[in-house]
């Protein structure tokens, strides 16, 4: 009698293989991950060129974009002197482990300190493919509304970190500041959350700070000194 297998576990047993094998790389390279998640239009790039800024005089940085369509997001963070490298999924709507895979050739993986993923936009379909990362990164913004964290658990409860962006905005947007941290609180009690503010750079060195603490903690570097 013929087993069939379906689709789902074969789609993710497969990504798990990619994945290990990424992890492995990264191991050995002394590279620290991280996949960054959120929907379009949250401030994820700027965000990233922010957290580029504050980072790239302590580590070497190396960014993987995702995106359905375009080289738009690659251009902006190669004008920050950042090897970065666009994966174009035409239609998929997260990364997977074989595409991260098949782009790293195109690093110079020995100089990196930091590997930064920016999936594809969605807070759905990325939380279920792990890449080989290190850490999740969550981000929301206060324009899209808090009702977001209970609507998409899944990418909130899995995330090591949360950031709120735009809180800028926060006079504007109505968005319900306590909420929003009660809510992360029942998901996900342990994560950290950082409040900040792409456009004003307003606690993107709290949230640097905690990146480099996670980069030391988590790799062979030693006796790093930050100041």
């Amino acid at each position: 009698m013929t087993k069939h297998i379906p689709m789902k576990q074969d789609v993710l047993q497969t990504n798990k293989t990619y994945a290990e094998q990424n992890r492995t790389r990264f191991y050995d390279e002394n590279i620290f991950t991280i996949n960054l998640i959120s929907s379009p239009g949250s401030g994820k790039t700027s965000v990233l060129e922010k957290t580029i800024e504050h980072l790239k005089t302590f580590m070497n940085i190396g960014v993987i974009e995702g995106d359905v369509a375009t080289d738009l997001d690659a251009a902006r963070i190669a004008k920050h002197n950042v090897k970065a490298v666009q994966i174009n999924t035409h239609g998929a709507c997260h990364l997977d482990a074989k595409m991260v895979a098949g782009v790293l050739s195109r690093f110079p993986l020995n100089e990196i300190d930091l590997m930064v993923i920016e999936n594809v936009g969605n807070l759905v379909c990325p939380a279920a493919f792990d890449l080989g990362e290190h850490v999740d990164v969550a981000l929301l913004s206060t324009t899209e509304g808090v009702d977001k964290v209970v609507k998409y658990p899944t990418v909130f409860e899995k995330a090591d970190v949360i950031l709120l962006n735009k809180i800028d905005l926060l006079p504007y947007v109505g968005f319900d500041l306590k909420q929003f941290r009660d809510d992360v609180q029942q998901l996900n009690p342990d994560a950290p959350i950082f409040e900040l503010s792409a456009h004003n750079g307003e606690g993107i060195g709290r949230w640097t700070k905690w990146l480099k603490e996670s980069w030391v903690a988590q790799t062979q570097v030693k006796d790093f000194d930050w100041t």
